[in-house]
Protein backbone atom coordinates (compact mmCIF):
# COMPACT_ATOMS: atom_id res chain seq x y z
CA UNK A 1 0.00 0.00 0.00
CA UNK A 2 1.35 3.50 -1.24
CA UNK A 3 1.70 6.72 1.06
CA UNK A 4 -1.05 8.84 1.73
CA UNK A 5 -1.32 11.37 -0.98
CA UNK A 6 0.19 14.57 0.52
CA UNK A 7 -3.13 16.48 1.41
CA UNK A 8 -4.20 13.63 3.92
CA UNK A 9 -0.90 14.09 5.64
CA UNK A 10 -0.57 17.43 5.93
CA UNK A 11 -4.18 17.27 7.44
CA UNK A 12 -2.48 15.15 10.19
CA UNK A 13 0.51 17.39 10.07
CA UNK A 14 -0.75 20.84 10.74
CA UNK A 15 -3.32 19.07 13.38
CA UNK A 16 -0.53 18.00 15.31
CA UNK A 17 0.57 21.35 15.11
CA UNK A 18 -2.35 23.23 15.84
CA UNK A 19 -3.47 21.00 18.71
CA UNK A 20 0.42 21.84 20.35
CA UNK A 21 -0.42 25.38 20.66
CA UNK A 22 -1.33 26.49 24.52
CA UNK A 23 -4.85 27.91 22.78
CA UNK A 24 -6.62 26.96 19.09
CA UNK A 25 -5.90 30.26 16.87
CA UNK A 26 -8.65 31.98 15.53
CA UNK A 27 -6.77 33.36 12.33
CA UNK A 28 -3.60 32.23 10.26
CA UNK A 29 -1.85 35.09 8.51
CA UNK A 30 -0.09 33.25 4.99
CA UNK A 31 2.74 34.97 3.92
CA UNK A 32 1.90 34.57 -0.15
CA UNK A 33 4.69 35.35 -2.96
CA UNK A 34 2.59 33.92 -5.42
CA UNK A 35 5.46 31.30 -6.04
CA UNK A 36 4.89 27.17 -6.42
CA UNK A 37 5.38 26.61 -2.44
CA UNK A 38 3.37 29.23 -1.01
CA UNK A 39 0.16 29.21 -3.62
CA UNK A 40 0.22 25.12 -2.74
CA UNK A 41 -0.22 25.92 1.07
CA UNK A 42 -3.12 28.43 0.42
CA UNK A 43 -4.52 25.90 -1.48
CA UNK A 44 -4.24 23.36 0.99
CA UNK A 45 -5.57 25.79 3.67
CA UNK A 46 -8.23 26.65 1.59
CA UNK A 47 -9.87 23.33 0.38
CA UNK A 48 -8.49 20.36 2.60
CA UNK A 49 -9.55 21.50 5.56
CA UNK A 50 -13.11 21.30 5.40
CA UNK A 51 -14.82 22.26 8.59
CA UNK A 52 -11.94 24.13 9.73
CA UNK A 53 -12.54 26.87 13.03
CA UNK A 54 -9.91 29.49 12.15
CA UNK A 55 -9.84 32.33 10.07
CA UNK A 56 -7.92 31.73 6.84
CA UNK A 57 -6.54 35.43 5.62
CA UNK A 58 -3.03 36.27 3.17
CA UNK A 59 -0.12 38.77 2.86
CA UNK A 60 1.82 39.49 0.20
CA UNK A 61 4.81 42.46 -0.21
CA UNK A 62 6.26 43.56 -3.11
CA UNK A 63 10.08 44.11 -2.36
CA UNK A 64 10.53 46.03 -5.57
CA UNK A 65 14.17 44.47 -6.43
CA UNK A 66 12.56 43.21 -10.11
CA UNK A 67 10.79 45.21 -12.79
CA UNK A 68 8.34 42.87 -12.93
CA UNK A 69 7.21 42.20 -9.11
CA UNK A 70 3.85 44.91 -9.38
CA UNK A 71 2.84 42.23 -11.98
CA UNK A 72 3.45 39.41 -9.11
CA UNK A 73 1.51 41.64 -6.68
CA UNK A 74 -1.74 41.68 -9.69
CA UNK A 75 -1.15 38.14 -10.06
CA UNK A 76 -1.70 37.48 -6.24
CA UNK A 77 -4.74 39.41 -5.74
CA UNK A 78 -6.75 37.84 -9.09
CA UNK A 79 -5.68 35.01 -7.06
CA UNK A 80 -7.17 35.56 -3.71
CA UNK A 81 -9.94 36.91 -5.36
CA UNK A 82 -11.11 33.97 -7.20
CA UNK A 83 -9.88 32.00 -4.11
CA UNK A 84 -12.16 33.89 -1.83
CA UNK A 85 -9.36 35.18 0.54
CA UNK A 86 -8.40 37.63 2.50
CA UNK A 87 -5.43 39.92 1.50
CA UNK A 88 -3.24 42.47 2.43
CA UNK A 89 -0.65 43.76 -0.01
CA UNK A 90 2.08 46.12 1.12
CA UNK A 91 5.21 47.36 -1.35
CA UNK A 92 8.75 48.51 0.14
CA UNK A 93 8.68 52.52 -0.63
CA UNK A 94 12.17 52.43 -2.02
CA UNK A 95 13.77 48.77 -4.27
CA UNK A 96 15.50 47.09 -1.77
CA UNK A 97 18.95 46.00 -2.05
CA UNK A 98 19.80 42.68 -0.36
CA UNK A 99 18.08 39.52 0.96
CA UNK A 100 18.79 40.30 4.43
CA UNK A 101 16.94 43.93 3.79
CA UNK A 102 13.99 41.88 1.99
CA UNK A 103 13.72 39.73 4.76
CA UNK A 104 14.01 42.66 7.36
CA UNK A 105 11.20 44.37 5.24
CA UNK A 106 8.95 41.62 4.78
CA UNK A 107 8.45 40.45 8.41
CA UNK A 108 8.29 43.35 9.75
CA UNK A 109 4.94 43.86 7.07
CA UNK A 110 3.80 40.60 7.82
CA UNK A 111 3.84 40.96 11.76
CA UNK A 112 1.50 44.33 11.13
CA UNK A 113 -0.44 42.76 8.90
CA UNK A 114 -1.03 39.33 11.04
CA UNK A 115 -2.16 42.11 14.07
CA UNK A 116 -4.37 43.88 11.56
CA UNK A 117 -6.10 40.63 10.77
CA UNK A 118 -6.01 39.23 14.41
CA UNK A 119 -4.05 36.68 13.21
CA UNK A 120 -2.30 34.47 16.15
CA UNK A 121 -0.04 32.71 13.84
CA UNK A 122 2.15 33.51 10.70
CA UNK A 123 2.29 30.69 8.49
CA UNK A 124 5.27 30.43 6.14
CA UNK A 125 5.86 27.61 2.97
CA UNK A 126 9.45 26.62 3.88
CA UNK A 127 9.84 22.91 3.08
CA UNK A 128 12.30 19.75 3.41
CA UNK A 129 14.36 21.09 0.48
CA UNK A 130 14.91 24.31 2.23
CA UNK A 131 15.36 22.71 5.34
CA UNK A 132 18.11 20.94 3.32
CA UNK A 133 20.26 23.73 1.79
CA UNK A 134 19.72 25.65 4.54
CA UNK A 135 21.76 23.14 7.08
CA UNK A 136 24.45 22.95 4.34
CA UNK A 137 24.63 26.33 3.92
CA UNK A 138 25.36 26.59 7.62
CA UNK A 139 27.73 24.07 7.84
CA UNK A 140 29.95 25.87 5.13
CA UNK A 141 29.88 28.65 6.86
CA UNK A 142 30.86 26.86 10.12
CA UNK A 143 28.08 26.89 12.19
CA UNK A 144 27.34 25.52 15.64
CA UNK A 145 25.00 23.22 17.37
CA UNK A 146 22.00 25.72 17.23
CA UNK A 147 22.53 27.13 13.86
CA UNK A 148 22.53 22.70 12.56
CA UNK A 149 18.69 22.70 13.72
CA UNK A 150 18.23 24.81 10.44
CA UNK A 151 14.74 26.12 10.66
CA UNK A 152 12.38 25.82 12.91
CA UNK A 153 8.74 24.19 12.49
CA UNK A 154 7.65 27.12 15.01
CA UNK A 155 9.22 30.26 16.74
CA UNK A 156 7.98 32.02 19.91
CA UNK A 157 7.16 35.00 17.74
CA UNK A 158 3.98 32.80 16.34
CA UNK A 159 5.57 31.65 13.17
CA UNK A 160 4.49 28.53 11.85
CA UNK A 161 5.43 26.43 9.01
CA UNK A 162 3.76 23.30 8.06
CA UNK A 163 5.36 21.91 4.85
CA UNK A 164 8.77 21.47 6.40
CA UNK A 165 8.53 18.03 6.84
CA UNK A 166 7.39 17.35 2.71
CA UNK A 167 9.52 17.80 -0.51
CA UNK A 168 9.46 19.84 -3.19
CA UNK A 169 8.63 17.28 -5.23
CA UNK A 170 5.77 16.18 -4.14
CA UNK A 171 4.57 19.59 -3.27
CA UNK A 172 5.04 20.01 -6.96
CA UNK A 173 3.29 17.22 -7.85
CA UNK A 174 -0.03 18.60 -6.04
CA UNK A 175 0.08 21.51 -8.10
CA UNK A 176 -0.19 19.43 -11.15
CA UNK A 177 -2.72 16.94 -9.77
CA UNK A 178 -4.85 20.02 -8.77
CA UNK A 179 -3.56 22.21 -11.92
CA UNK A 180 -2.29 24.98 -9.50
CA UNK A 181 -0.79 27.70 -11.62
CA UNK A 182 1.98 30.26 -9.72
CA UNK A 183 4.50 32.54 -10.64
CA UNK A 184 7.81 31.64 -11.13
CA UNK A 185 10.64 34.06 -10.23
CA UNK A 186 13.50 34.53 -12.30
CA UNK A 187 15.99 35.14 -10.05
CA UNK A 188 15.32 31.46 -8.91
CA UNK A 189 17.15 30.66 -12.16
CA UNK A 190 20.38 32.68 -11.47
CA UNK A 191 23.51 31.58 -9.99
CA UNK A 192 24.29 34.83 -8.32
CA UNK A 193 23.21 33.99 -4.47
CA UNK A 194 24.60 31.53 -2.91
CA UNK A 195 21.70 29.85 -1.51
CA UNK A 196 20.72 29.28 -5.66
CA UNK A 197 24.17 27.73 -6.18
CA UNK A 198 23.55 25.44 -3.25
CA UNK A 199 20.21 24.52 -5.24
CA UNK A 200 20.82 24.04 -8.25
CA UNK A 201 24.56 23.35 -8.30
CA UNK A 202 26.19 22.34 -5.15
CA UNK A 203 23.16 20.02 -3.81
CA UNK A 204 22.98 17.99 -7.71
CA UNK A 205 26.36 16.95 -7.62
CA UNK A 206 26.80 16.21 -4.17
CA UNK A 207 24.09 13.14 -4.60
CA UNK A 208 24.99 12.48 -8.30
CA UNK A 209 28.64 11.69 -6.71
CA UNK A 210 29.25 11.76 -2.93
CA UNK A 211 25.75 11.06 -1.16
CA UNK A 212 22.53 10.01 -3.07
CA UNK A 213 20.82 10.74 0.06
CA UNK A 214 22.34 13.77 1.45
CA UNK A 215 19.07 15.70 1.46
CA UNK A 216 17.52 13.75 3.57
CA UNK A 217 20.65 13.25 6.09
CA UNK A 218 20.47 17.35 6.19
CA UNK A 219 17.23 17.08 7.00
CA UNK A 220 17.94 13.91 9.68
CA UNK A 221 21.36 16.07 11.08
CA UNK A 222 18.61 18.92 11.83
CA UNK A 223 16.21 16.99 13.80
CA UNK A 224 19.33 15.61 15.73
CA UNK A 225 20.71 18.95 16.32
CA UNK A 226 17.05 20.13 17.28
CA UNK A 227 16.89 17.13 20.17
CA UNK A 228 19.92 17.79 21.38
CA UNK A 229 19.22 21.87 21.64
CA UNK A 230 16.73 20.71 23.35
CA UNK A 231 18.52 18.86 25.66
CA UNK A 232 20.72 21.69 26.32
CA UNK A 233 17.63 24.08 27.46
CA UNK A 234 16.83 21.03 29.88
CA UNK A 235 20.38 21.20 31.24
CA UNK A 236 20.81 25.19 31.17
CA UNK A 237 17.74 25.26 33.19
CA UNK A 238 19.04 23.60 36.07
CA UNK A 239 22.71 25.35 36.10
CA UNK A 240 21.08 28.48 36.23
CA UNK A 241 19.00 28.17 39.06
CA UNK A 242 22.71 28.04 40.56
CA UNK A 243 24.95 30.47 38.71
CA UNK A 244 22.30 33.19 38.02
CA UNK A 245 19.89 35.97 40.35
CA UNK A 246 17.74 37.53 38.95
CA UNK A 247 16.81 41.55 40.57
CA UNK A 248 14.95 44.43 39.04
CA UNK A 249 17.00 45.72 36.12
CA UNK A 250 19.71 43.16 36.28
CA UNK A 251 21.62 39.57 36.48
CA UNK A 252 24.27 38.54 38.89
CA UNK A 253 25.97 35.82 37.68
CA UNK A 254 28.30 33.75 40.65
CA UNK A 255 32.24 33.86 39.34
CA UNK A 256 33.29 31.68 41.37
CA UNK A 257 30.77 28.62 40.82
CA UNK A 258 30.62 29.56 36.76
CA UNK A 259 34.67 29.10 36.73
CA UNK A 260 33.89 25.35 37.69
CA UNK A 261 31.92 24.46 34.63
CA UNK A 262 33.15 23.94 31.30
CA UNK A 263 33.55 26.97 28.95
CA UNK A 264 31.25 25.96 26.97
CA UNK A 265 28.59 25.96 29.18
CA UNK A 266 29.46 28.66 30.93
CA UNK A 267 29.26 30.82 27.14
CA UNK A 268 25.89 29.30 26.58
CA UNK A 269 24.69 30.56 30.38
CA UNK A 270 25.79 33.95 29.73
CA UNK A 271 24.68 34.48 26.42
CA UNK A 272 21.00 33.32 27.56
CA UNK A 273 21.19 35.80 30.29
CA UNK A 274 22.33 38.09 27.66
CA UNK A 275 19.26 37.84 25.85
CA UNK A 276 16.94 39.25 28.87
CA UNK A 277 19.06 42.71 27.54
CA UNK A 278 18.11 42.17 23.84
CA UNK A 279 22.06 41.73 22.78
CA UNK A 280 23.67 38.30 22.19
CA UNK A 281 27.77 38.94 21.33
CA UNK A 282 29.00 36.46 18.68
CA UNK A 283 31.65 33.56 19.57
CA UNK A 284 34.27 35.29 20.63
CA UNK A 285 32.47 38.39 22.09
CA UNK A 286 31.00 36.02 24.43
CA UNK A 287 34.32 34.08 25.49
CA UNK A 288 35.48 37.43 26.08
CA UNK A 289 32.65 37.98 28.16
CA UNK A 290 33.11 35.08 30.67
CA UNK A 291 36.75 35.65 30.74
CA UNK A 292 36.28 38.99 31.82
CA UNK A 293 33.56 37.80 34.51
CA UNK A 294 36.12 34.60 36.05
CA UNK A 295 39.08 36.67 36.17
CA UNK A 296 38.76 40.04 36.43
CA UNK A 297 39.59 41.82 39.54
CA UNK A 298 36.31 43.27 41.59
CA UNK A 299 35.13 46.93 40.72
CA UNK A 300 36.12 46.47 36.64
CA UNK A 301 33.55 47.02 34.12
CA UNK A 302 33.36 45.81 30.50
CA UNK A 303 30.75 47.06 27.75
CA UNK A 304 29.04 45.05 25.80
CA UNK A 305 27.46 46.20 22.30
CA UNK A 306 23.76 46.83 22.63
CA UNK A 307 24.20 49.06 25.68
CA UNK A 308 24.74 46.43 28.20
CA UNK A 309 27.57 46.81 30.93
CA UNK A 310 29.13 43.99 32.96
CA UNK A 311 30.45 45.29 36.75
CA UNK A 312 32.87 42.47 38.87
CA UNK A 313 31.74 42.97 42.02
CA UNK A 314 33.78 40.68 44.44
CA UNK A 315 31.97 37.09 44.20
CA UNK A 316 29.65 38.36 41.75
CA UNK A 317 29.19 40.05 38.21
CA UNK A 318 26.70 42.12 37.60
CA UNK A 319 24.71 42.30 33.74
CA UNK A 320 22.86 45.72 33.47
CA UNK A 321 21.83 48.68 30.79
CA UNK A 322 24.16 50.64 30.58
CA UNK A 323 23.11 53.65 32.65
CA UNK A 324 25.03 56.00 30.48
CA UNK A 325 25.93 54.99 26.91
CA UNK A 326 28.14 56.57 25.09
CA UNK A 327 26.88 58.56 22.61
CA UNK A 328 29.14 58.46 19.15
CA UNK A 329 30.27 61.69 17.77
CA UNK A 330 31.08 61.50 14.19
CA UNK A 331 33.21 63.70 12.27
CA UNK A 332 33.02 65.74 8.72
CA UNK A 333 35.81 66.45 6.62
CA UNK A 334 35.30 69.58 4.14
CA UNK A 335 36.79 70.21 1.15
CA UNK A 336 40.33 71.14 1.57
CA UNK A 337 42.54 73.59 -0.76
CA UNK A 338 45.55 72.12 -1.69
CA UNK A 339 48.92 72.23 0.89
CA UNK A 340 45.84 73.26 3.60
CA UNK A 341 44.69 70.80 6.37
CA UNK A 342 41.48 69.90 8.44
CA UNK A 343 41.51 68.69 12.11
CA UNK A 344 39.05 67.44 14.16
CA UNK A 345 38.17 64.85 17.18
CA UNK A 346 35.91 61.40 16.79
CA UNK A 347 34.14 59.38 19.23
CA UNK A 348 32.67 56.02 18.34
CA UNK A 349 31.55 53.59 20.39
CA UNK A 350 33.67 54.87 23.32
CA UNK A 351 36.69 55.28 22.35
CA UNK A 352 38.06 58.52 21.42
CA UNK A 353 40.45 59.87 18.64
CA UNK A 354 41.89 62.71 16.70
CA UNK A 355 41.90 63.22 13.17
CA UNK A 356 43.38 65.17 10.99
CA UNK A 357 43.27 65.70 6.93
CA UNK A 358 45.32 67.09 4.28
CA UNK A 359 45.83 67.49 0.43
CA UNK A 360 49.76 67.45 -0.43
CA UNK A 361 51.40 70.85 -1.83
CA UNK A 362 54.30 73.13 -1.43
CA UNK A 363 53.58 73.76 2.46
CA UNK A 364 52.97 70.27 3.47
CA UNK A 365 55.11 68.30 1.37
CA UNK A 366 56.74 65.25 2.88
CA UNK A 367 54.28 64.95 5.52
CA UNK A 368 53.38 61.82 6.93
CA UNK A 369 51.19 59.94 9.26
CA UNK A 370 53.86 58.55 11.46
CA UNK A 371 52.16 57.32 14.80
CA UNK A 372 48.73 57.18 13.43
CA UNK A 373 46.53 54.11 14.05
CA UNK A 374 44.99 54.09 10.84
CA UNK A 375 45.56 56.10 7.71
CA UNK A 376 44.80 56.03 3.83
CA UNK A 377 45.81 58.06 0.95
CA UNK A 378 42.81 58.87 -1.59
CA UNK A 379 41.88 60.96 -5.13
CA UNK A 380 41.18 64.44 -3.90
CA UNK A 381 39.35 64.74 -7.54
CA UNK A 382 37.20 61.73 -7.35
CA UNK A 383 35.13 62.40 -4.15
CA UNK A 384 32.73 65.57 -2.95
CA UNK A 385 32.64 66.64 -0.09
CA UNK A 386 31.95 66.77 2.56
CA UNK A 387 33.35 63.20 3.81
CA UNK A 388 32.07 61.41 6.88
CA UNK A 389 33.49 59.37 9.50
CA UNK A 390 31.22 57.47 11.40
CA UNK A 391 30.01 54.21 13.13
CA UNK A 392 28.77 51.37 11.46
CA UNK A 393 25.27 50.47 10.77
CA UNK A 394 23.60 47.82 10.40
CA UNK A 395 23.46 46.97 6.12
CA UNK A 396 26.46 48.73 5.75
CA UNK A 397 28.38 47.35 2.54
CA UNK A 398 31.22 48.05 0.94
CA UNK A 399 32.28 47.90 -2.59
CA UNK A 400 35.44 45.18 -2.81
CA UNK A 401 37.26 43.60 -6.14
CA UNK A 402 35.08 40.49 -5.62
CA UNK A 403 31.60 42.70 -5.01
CA UNK A 404 30.03 44.29 -2.11
CA UNK A 405 30.21 42.78 0.71
CA UNK A 406 28.55 43.53 4.23
CA UNK A 407 30.78 45.03 6.71
CA UNK A 408 29.53 42.72 9.44
CA UNK A 409 30.85 40.01 6.97
CA UNK A 410 34.27 41.92 6.67
CA UNK A 411 34.84 42.42 9.82
CA UNK A 412 33.97 38.56 10.41
CA UNK A 413 36.94 37.73 7.53
CA UNK A 414 39.11 39.92 9.42
CA UNK A 415 38.57 38.52 13.20
CA UNK A 416 37.61 42.03 14.47
CA UNK A 417 36.30 41.47 18.22
CA UNK A 418 32.59 42.29 18.35
CA UNK A 419 33.09 45.13 21.10
CA UNK A 420 35.52 46.78 18.76
CA UNK A 421 33.20 46.77 15.69
CA UNK A 422 31.44 49.70 16.48
CA UNK A 423 34.46 51.53 17.33
CA UNK A 424 35.70 51.11 14.10
CA UNK A 425 35.83 54.17 11.89
CA UNK A 426 34.03 54.20 8.42
CA UNK A 427 34.72 57.04 5.56
CA UNK A 428 31.56 57.60 3.70
CA UNK A 429 30.72 60.40 0.39
CA UNK A 430 27.93 62.81 0.81
CA UNK A 431 25.82 59.83 -1.20
CA UNK A 432 26.14 57.36 1.23
CA UNK A 433 28.81 55.25 -0.30
CA UNK A 434 31.47 53.89 1.71
CA UNK A 435 35.05 54.58 1.12
CA UNK A 436 37.07 52.93 3.84
CA UNK A 437 36.64 50.88 6.61
CA UNK A 438 39.44 51.90 8.75
CA UNK A 439 41.84 49.03 9.08
CA UNK A 440 40.25 46.48 6.76
CA UNK A 441 39.39 47.67 3.27
CA UNK A 442 38.94 50.44 1.04
CA UNK A 443 36.62 50.80 -2.45
CA UNK A 444 38.83 50.34 -5.49
CA UNK A 445 39.39 53.27 -7.51
CA UNK A 446 40.25 54.28 -10.47
CA UNK A 447 42.37 57.64 -9.75
CA UNK A 448 45.29 59.28 -11.57
CA UNK A 449 48.80 58.47 -10.21
CA UNK A 450 49.81 62.11 -10.64
CA UNK A 451 46.32 63.95 -9.23
CA UNK A 452 46.21 65.59 -6.14
CA UNK A 453 45.81 63.13 -3.06
CA UNK A 454 43.86 63.78 0.28
CA UNK A 455 45.33 61.91 3.00
CA UNK A 456 43.68 60.98 6.66
CA UNK A 457 45.50 59.74 9.36
CA UNK A 458 43.41 58.67 12.49
CA UNK A 459 45.06 58.38 16.14
CA UNK A 460 44.29 57.34 19.41
CA UNK A 461 43.37 60.36 21.81
CA UNK A 462 43.50 58.85 25.60
CA UNK A 463 43.45 62.52 26.88
CA UNK A 464 39.85 62.62 25.86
Amino acid sequence: MGEAPLEARFREHLQTLLTSEARAPAGLLLALSGGLDSTVLLHLLRFQLPGTPFDLSAAHFDHRMRPESSQDAAWVVGLCRAWSVPLEVGHAERPLRSEEEAREARYAFLRSAARRRGAALLLTAHHADDQAETVLFRVLRGTGLAGLAGIPERTAAGVLRPLLPFWREEILEYARRFGIRWREDPTNDTLGPARNRIRRQLLPEIERSVAPGARRSLVRLAALAREAEEAWEVTLSEIESRLLKVEEGSVLVAREELRRYHPAIGTRVLRKALRRFGTVPGRIGTRSALQFITHAPSGRKMRLPGGVMIRTEFAYARLERDAEPVADEPLLIPAIAAGQSHRGTLELGGRHYRVEAWVAGPELEGREAAGARWSIVLPYERHRFPLRLRARRPGDRLLTPAGRKSLKKLMIERRIPVGERGARPVLEDPTGEILWVAGIAAAPTDARPDGPQLYIAIFDDPRR
